[in-house]
C-alpha cells in the first residue's frame, strides 16, 4: 500500500503518494494541483541526491517541471512521476510523467512573446531521447518519457 506524505486529503489538503522509492526505481503520484510542480521537483531532486546523481538534479527537475505543468494544463486527474535507473546499461536515467489524458502532447512553435509553448522543445533539445506511450495512470491516459545520460 502506498504511503501518504503530506496532509490529510479528507480535510481539503493535498497528499502525495509515494508508490516506490527503493532500488533503481522511484515513483510518486501527485494531485492535479499547481503545488504538484513544486512537489515533483523536490521529490526528483531528493531521489537523485540519494542515488548520488547530483549532477542531474537541475536538468531533471527543469524537464519534470515542464512536463508536470503540461499535465496540469490539460489533464484533470493524478499525475505520476517515475525515475528509473536501468540496471542493464547503466548509462541512462529514464523519467516518466503520466496523466489520465490520452492525447499525446504536441510540440508547437511559440512566438517570441508567448508565455508558453516551449516545454516540449526544451525536452527535445536537452534529453538524449524522448517520446510518448499510451497507458499512463490506471491503464488509461499516456506517459511522456525522456532519457538523460548519466554522468561518468
Amino acid at each position: 500500500m502506498p504511503a501518504a506524505v503530506g496532509r490529510d486529503s479528507s480535510r481539503g489538503r493535498e497528499v502525495v503518494w509515494v508508490l516506490h522509492t527503493e532500488g533503481d526505481r522511484a515513483e510518486w503520484a501527485f494531485p492535479a494541483d499547481p503545488s504538484a510542480v513544486r512537489k515533483a521537483r523536490w521529490a526528483v531532486r531528493t531521489q537523485l541526491a540519494d542515488w548520488g546523481l547530483d549532477d542531474l538534479e537541475d536538468v531533471t527537475a527543469l524537464l519534470v517541471s515542464e512536463l508536470v505543468t503540461n499535465s496540469l494544463r490539460y489533464a484533470s486527474g493524478p499525475i505520476g512521476v517515475s525515475l528509473i535507473r536501468p540496471a542493464g546499461d547503466g548509462e541512462t536515467l529514464l523519467v516518466e510523467i503520466s496523466d489520465p489524458l490520452p492525447d499525446p502532447p504536441r510540440a508547437r512553435t511559440a512566438a517570441p512573446d508567448d508565455e508558453g509553448g516551449r516545454g516540449l522543445q526544451l525536452v527535445a533539445g536537452v534529453a538524449r531521447r524522448w517520446g510518448t506511450k499510451p497507458g499512463g495512470t490506471e491503464d488509461a491516459g499516456k506517459t511522456v518519457w525522456f532519457e538523460l545520460t548519466l554522468p561518468g
